[in-house]
């Protein structure tokens, strides 16, 4: 039947399908109503029918249009969806004929169809046809009959009818009763088409023969397959009551309000019994009704009145009809039927159900441009139903009524952003109701702004002083752009568009606040200034952009501290470098050089002013600094009571906040002469790591030795030339000297500074040993066995002769003493490299010192 109705009405469409397309160009698609048919109890995702398709949208538009189900009935919402893909509209949940429409013949559902891009909907309605899901049912399980014995043959005995929830054919009842000589099935129809089944006795009743009777009655339904129900029917056979009761009519009909007060009388109903007695009195029940009829009425046993239980409500059902039964004390049995009719009140304001909005609109959008749909529903009937909007506001809006109680809010004039960025109006829906009801609610129509204005800076030109040292991260300056358009037209972002050479990886700009960050450390003696150009860029389509330059200042720190040139910092610190020192002649008069602190500071500005100050002296009234030049000068005569050795201890410092400084420390030696001044170096440099005394008779006691030991290498030399005759003198004083270290002492070794040197002369004519002349051995003697002594009583260690022998030829010279000789210059070299801390390689001399 379905495929039919949509097949007849694609023929009609296709006659009318050219006038509907100029239709919708014109009006953008005026609504109509689709209409399907479908069966109850279809699973959830049934197909109803091809929407997308009967309301002429290809599969290309579907995405843009953006087809939905929208209703102001909220409970018709869950029953329906519609593909997105496809269009086509679906059940989404089982429908029941019986739970949504009750006893009404015909069951259909309304909703509409929304569509964006334009705004437009469509009016559907979905027909639920009714299949045989249900069975004819009683409300008892057994029928209880008592018949006398004295009832004539052909007595009719009304029996409970059969309920079916279904409607049409599938709710027509036939009844059939189980085979039985002495009782037969009788149907006697009603005015309203109802068939009341009656039991009729076909011959008299024995109770001595057979005292009760079990009977099945059964009811069947017209639908396809049949449905049945079957009750029991028990028959007692009783004596003398041969009377049943009888009501007053056949069919009481009520008409009452709705929201009548619970206890509220509808109706009474009467019924007589001609007999007397128990056999007589009859009392009142439902029959076979439906459980909510017995939530809302009640019906007096006794009186037979029927009262409402609670409030009857129009919009949930306007009529009611069920059965009452009366009974006897002989319980024998009549029926009647009640029909209550629910008029309606104004109790009801309508309901306004906000389907779709278009906000924002442009400012530029055309009037007549659609920005709101509405669906405005209310459940009374008649006048009371009757629905008519406006709107409430100043605003260039007005309402348009469509068919089925929608409305559409089209703009009335051109909007102008720049004078209001949103309209505020009322909605008001009122019915025609007495008293009339009203409802309403509220819409915010917001306008965008077309992109017509760029980002304005609030300075054209930013300045900004960063300290350097400054932290990776750390703040600059906030650049700021305001944009007179709204939303994304007027939503600023913020980029480095170039600037000075090298200038980019120092800052970064936040893209939306437009603060600036510096990306390093800056360093005020690399780079002093820069300068930056940011953009500020707009969101809208095409963008709008401005440009700004930042230029950076770097304000210098004192982070530079100064550095000491002369005396090198590392003099009086570094064990492996001399300690500078300088030699004041106890003649000097006040105001005589000493020496000049030499310092610079990479700072600039005050933080690179330096100057200087004596901060510790031995005699501090002898020696002051200049406080701009650092020149040390003796502030006084130099006198004799003056100790040798001046220690003196310079600190520059610089202008800065905090100031920074550094210290020089000057050795000065009160002396005359370089050879003055050996001693005292040689206590000064041992004092570094024994006490002075323990030094000083130390260096005495070496320089005892050498001399006694110069001594003995003279006698000896002379002992010898006075053996070899007279002419060795002059041979002494033409022979070529010849070096006692041997390969040990280099050409250079008289390139030091030492005040002192002693030549070697031997005899021409005597040879050398090759093996007697050996150097001493320099790496591998300790110096404590020079200084000590001990070495100095043993001969050498190539000598083959021991300790007080004679030589093995008398003319071979003695090695002995030379090496000797060799040992005493190598403690003298020790001293020296403690004096002045030099590096384990030997001093050079020429000469043998």
């Amino acid at each position: 039947m379905a495929g039919r109705q949509r097949q007849s009405r694609r023929r009609a469409g296709g006659r009318a399908l050219l006038a509907a397309l100029v239709l919708g160009l014109c009006c953008r698609a005026a609504p109509e109503r689709i209409r399907y048919a479908i069966a109850e109890e279809l699973g959830r995702g049934s197909l109803v029918g091809p929407l997308a398709r009967d309301l002429g949208l290809s599969p290309a538009e579907l995405p843009t249009r953006k087809l939905r189900v929208a209703s102001a009935a909220k409970r018709q919402l869950k029953y329906f969806t519609v593909s997105e893909e496809s269009g086509n509209l679906y059940v989404s949940e089982r429908l029941d004929r019986e739970e949504m429409c009750g006893e009404s013949v015909s069951c259909s559902v309304s909703f509409e169809a929304l569509l964006q891009n334009p705004l437009n909907v469509f009016h559907v309605e979905v027909a639920i046809q009714d299949v045989n899901d249900n069975s004819p049912t009683f409300s008892k399980a057994a029928l209880d009959l008592e018949i006398t014995e004295l009832t004539t043959p052909g007595a009719h005995f009304p029996l409970e009818m059969a309920r079916d929830a279904d409607v049409g054919s599938n709710s027509l009842l036939t009844y059939q009763l189980s085979s039985n000589p002495s009782f037969t099935l009788a149907v006697k129809e009603s005015p309203d088409g109802s068939k009341q089944p009656e039991l009729v006795l076909e011959r008299a009743l024995d109770r001595e023969k057979q005292s009760s009777f079990q009977l099945v009655l059964t009811a069947m339904d017209g639908g396809e397959p049949v449905r049945s129900g079957t009750v029991q029917v028990r028959v007692n056979v009783t004596d003398a009551n041969d009377n049943a009761p009888v009501f007053s009519k056949s069919v009481y009909v009520a008409r009452v309000r709705e929201n009548l007060p619970a206890g509220s009388l509808v109706l009474r109903v009467r019924a007589t019994d001609a007999d007397a007695g128990t056999n007589g009195q009859v009392s009142y029940s439902f029959g076979n009704v439906p459980d909510g009829v017995r939530a809302l009425f009640s019906v007096g046993s006794d009186s037979g009145e029927v009262r409402t239980v609670r409030p009857l409500d129009f919009e949930e059902k306007n009529k009611y009809s069920f059965g009452l039964e009366a009974r006897d004390g002989g319980r024998l049995t009549a029926h009647c039927k009640v029909q209550i009719d629910i008029t309606d009140e104004n109790d009801n304001a309508p309901e306004i159900t906000m389907l779709s909005v278009s906000s924002p609109v442009a400012e530029d959008a055309p009037a007549g441009t659609v920005v709101a749909l509405l669906h405005v529903n209310d459940p009374d009937s008649g006048e009371n139903g009757q629905v008519s909007c406006e709107l409430l506001g100043e605003a260039p809006l007005s309402i348009v009524s469509s068919p089925g109680g929608s409305y559409k809010v089209v703009t009335a004039s051109a909007l102008d952003r720049e004078q209001a960025a949103e309209h505020r109006v009322t909605v008001v829906a009122r019915d025609r109701g007495s008293p009339a009801l009203s409802s309403r609610t509220a819409l915010v129509l917001e306008v965008s702004d077309v992109n017509d204005n760029a980002p304005v800076f609030e300075e054209a030109a930013y300045r900004a002083y960063v300290a350097e040292n400054n932290a990776a991260g750390a703040p600059v300056v906030r650049v700021r752009a305001r944009d007179a358009d709204a939303g994304a037209n007027g939503r600023v972002s913020y980029w480095l568009a170039g600037g000075s050479a090298g200038a980019a990886p120092y800052v970064s700009v936040e893209a939306r606040s437009g603060a600036v960050y510096a990306q390093r450390s800056f360093d005020y003696e690399q780079c002093r200034e820069f300068a930056v150009a940011v953009r500020a860029q707009d969101g809208g389509s095409p963008a709008r952009s401005s440009t700004a330059t930042v230029r950076v200042f770097v304000l210098d720190r004192n982070d530079n501290a100064p550095r000491v040139l002369w005396p090198a910092a590392g003099a009086a610190g570094a064990e492996s470098v001399p300690a500078a020192f300088e030699v004041v002649p106890r003649s000097a008069e006040a105001g005589y050089l000493v020496a000049k602190v030499v310092a610079v500071d990479a700072d600039a500005g005050r933080n690179a002013w330096l100057s200087y100050e004596l901060v510790q002296a031995a005699e501090p009234a002898l020696f002051r600094v200049g406080l701009h030049s650092g020149e040390v000068r003796t502030a006084r005569a130099v006198s004799e009571r003056d100790a040798a050795k001046q220690r003196l201890v310079a600190v520059v410092k610089d202008h800065g906040q905090p100031a920074l400084s550094a210290t020089a420390t000057l050795h000065v030696v009160l002396a005359e002469s370089l050879q003055e001044a050996l001693p005292e170096l040689s206590e000064r440099a041992a004092g570094a790591d024994s006490p002075a005394e323990l030094q000083f008779y130390l260096v005495l006691a070496l320089a005892l030795l050498s001399a006694l030991f110069l001594l003995s290498v003279a006698l000896a030399v002379l002992a010898r030339m006075r053996r070899a005759g007279p002419p060795a003198v002059l041979r002494c004083l033409g022979a070529q000297r010849f070096s006692v270290a041997g390969a040990t002492f280099p050409a250079d070794f008289c390139e030091g500074t030492l005040p002192y040197s002693y030549n070697l002369c031997v005899a021409p004519g005597r040879a050398v040993a090759d093996g007697a002349w050996l150097p001493p051995p320099l790496p591998s003697l300790p110096a404590e066995e020079l200084l000590g002594g001990e070495p100095c009583a043993k001969p050498s260690p190539s000598s083959s002769a021991g300790a007080g022998e004679p030589p093995a030829h008398p003319d071979a010279p003695q090695v002995g003493k030379p090496a000797r000789l060799g040992g005493e210059v190598l403690a003298v070299q020790l001293v020296l490299k403690e004096m002045f801390q030099v590096s384990s390689e030997p001093l050079r001399c020429k000469q043998l010192c």
